[in-house]
C-alpha cells in the first residue's frame, strides 16, 4: 500500500472545514437551460410531496415495491441509508424541518449496522445517512458510528486478491473470492474515515480495492462484468461472472453505473488520472449504449436491449456520475448527457399518474434473471434522483451533504 499519508490528510481536513469551504467545481458549472430547470424543480418538489404524505407511516426501511406500496426490512438490508438519504435530499430542497427530524430517526435505527461485518455495503448503509447527518448537524455521535462501519467493512479486505470480499460472513469460505462492481460505492466512507482519523490504513484498502477493480472489471469497449471471482486463498484472478445481469459477458446497467460514480468518487478523493481515466472509459461506453429516450435498459447487452425493460435506477446513478465526472474532466458533454437523462426520468418514470404509488421513481428493475423486482420503484432511485437534480439545481447545498470536494 503506497497511499501517502500526505494525500490521505489532503483528502479533506474535516467537516467544518469541508462544509465552510469554496463551492465544488460544479457549482460553477453552467447554469442548466432555464425549461430544463423548470422540469427538475417541478420533479422535486412532486418528489418533497410524496415524502411529505407517505414518510409519517414509514416505520422502517424500504426496500421495493410491491403493488406499488413500499416492502420495509427492519435492519435496513443493504439499501437502508437510502431512506434517510432521501429525506435529507428533501430537506435540502424544501427547508422542512420535518424532513430533517424524519432522516434523524431513520438514521438512529441503523445503529447496529455500525458493527456488521457481513456485508461489503456499510458505505450505502452510513454514508447518505450518518455521514450526511454529521456534515449537516456537526453532533459527533454521527461522525463516530460511521468510522465504527468503517473499521467493521475494513475486515472484509482480502490483502492476498487486494479485494474487499463482497458478500457472505468473514468464516463462511462460498464466496470468499467474490467481488462485484457495485463496491466501487462503498469506498467513499473508507476516504471519509482515513480524512477524519488521520490514518492511512482506510483510504489505502479503498485504493488497492480499486486499483483490482480496474485491473480486472473493465473491458476494452469501456463495459463491465458485474461479478469476478478470485481465489480467496491466493488471490489469483478466476474471471468474470454475474449475478444481477445477462450473462458474465454482458454488462449490467446499474452495476456500470456504480463503477462510473465510485471511480469518479474515488479520483476525487485521491487525485489518481488512472481513476478518472477508468470513470471517463466506463461513462463513455454508458453514454455510447443510451437509447434516445435516456433511460437506460436493464442491461445494455441482454438480447432485447435497445427494446428491453428500463431500469430508472441506473439512470440516476449515471446522471449523478455523469455531473461528477463533468465537473472533474471540466468537459461540458457529460453535464448535458445527465441533464437528459434527469430530464427523461422526471418527464417518464415519475408516480404522477397513479394515487397508490408511495416511491417517487416508477420503471425500475432490481434484479431481471431472479425475476425479483421487475418494473417496480426502488429507494436508491428516488435518493439518485434527488440528488442529481439536486446537484443541478443546489450544489453548494449537496456538497454540504456528501462532500463534493476533490483533492
Amino acid at each position: 500500500m503506497s497511499v501517502s499519508r500526505r494525500t490521505v490528510l489532503a483528502t479533506a481536513a474535516g467537516a467544518a472545514a469541508a462544509v465552510t469551504a469554496a463551492a465544488p467545481a460544479a457549482a460553477a458549472a453552467t447554469p442548466a437551460p432555464v425549461p430544463t430547470q423548470r422540469t427538475l424543480r417541478a420533479a422535486a418538489d412532486y418528489a418533497v410531496e410524496k415524502l411529505r404524505a407517505v414518510a409519517p407511516a414509514v416505520t422502517a426501511f424500504p426496500v421495493g415495491t410491491k403493488f406499488e406500496k413500499w416492502v420495509h426490512s427492519q435492519n435496513g438490508d443493504w439499501v437502508g441509508g437510502f431512506w434517510p438519504g432521501t429525506l435529507w435530499m428533501a430537506w435540502l430542497h424544501s427547508g422542512d424541518d420535518t424532513f430533517r427530524a424524519q432522516a434523524l430517526a431513520s438514521a438512529r435505527k441503523l445503529a447496529p449496522r455500525q458493527y456488521d461485518t457481513g456485508t461489503h455495503d456499510l458505505g450505502f448503509l452510513f454514508y447518505p445517512s450518518w455521514v450526511t447527518a454529521w456534515r449537516l448537524t456537526g453532533d459527533e455521535s454521527w461522525r463516530a458510528g460511521a468510522l465504527r462501519a468503517a473499521d467493521s467493512l475494513i475486515q472484509r479486505y482480502n490483502p492476498r486478491g487486494r479485494f474487499i470480499r463482497a458478500w457472505g460472513a468473514l468464516g463462511d469460505p462460498g464466496n470468499a473470492g467474490r467481488v462485484i462492481v457495485d463496491t466501487m460505492m462503498n469506498l467513499d466512507l473508507l476516504a471519509f474515515a482515513s480524512s477524519q482519523t488521520g490514518d492511512g490504513k482506510y483510504l489505502d484498502i479503498a485504493v488497492e480495492h480499486a486499483r483490482t477493480t480496474q485491473r480486472v472489471f473493465p473491458r476494452a469497449d469501456g463495459s463491465t462484468p458485474h461479478v469476478y471471482d478470485f481465489d480467496p486463498a491466493t488471490g489469483a484472478p478466476i474471471g468474470p461472472n454475474t449475478v444481477q445481469g445477462y450473462s458474465p459477458a454482458s454488462c449490467w446497467s446499474r452495476g456500470q453505473a456504480w463503477g462510473l460514480y465510485g471511480f469518479t468518487t474515488m479520483y476525487r478523493r485521491t487525485g489518481d488520472p488512472a481513476f478518472l481515466a477508468t470513470a471517463r472509459k466506463l461513462a463513455d461506453f454508458a453514454v455510447g449504449a443510451l437509447t434516445p429516450d435516456h433511460v437506460p435498459v436493464w442491461d445494455y447487452r441482454a438480447p432485447q436491449q435497445p427494446h428491453d425493460i428500463k431500469d430508472a435506477s441506473a439512470g440516476a446513478i449515471t446522471a449523478c456520475g455523469l455531473l461528477d465526472l463533468a465537473a472533474a474532466t471540466g468537459r461540458p458533454a457529460y453535464r448535458e448527457v445527465a441533464l437528459r437523462m434527469l430530464t427523461a426520468l422526471a418527464e417518464t418514470c415519475l408516480t404522477r399518474n397513479s394515487a397508490r404509488a408511495e416511491a417517487v421513481v416508477a420503471r425500475c428493475t432490481r434484479n431481471r434473471p431472479a425475476e425479483d423486482g421487475v418494473e417496480i420503484s426502488l429507494p436508491y432511485a428516488d435518493y439518485y434522483l434527488l440528488e442529481g437534480i439536486l446537484r443541478v439545481l443546489r450544489p453548494r447545498d449537496v456538497d454540504r451533504a456528501i462532500d463534493l470536494s476533490t483533492v
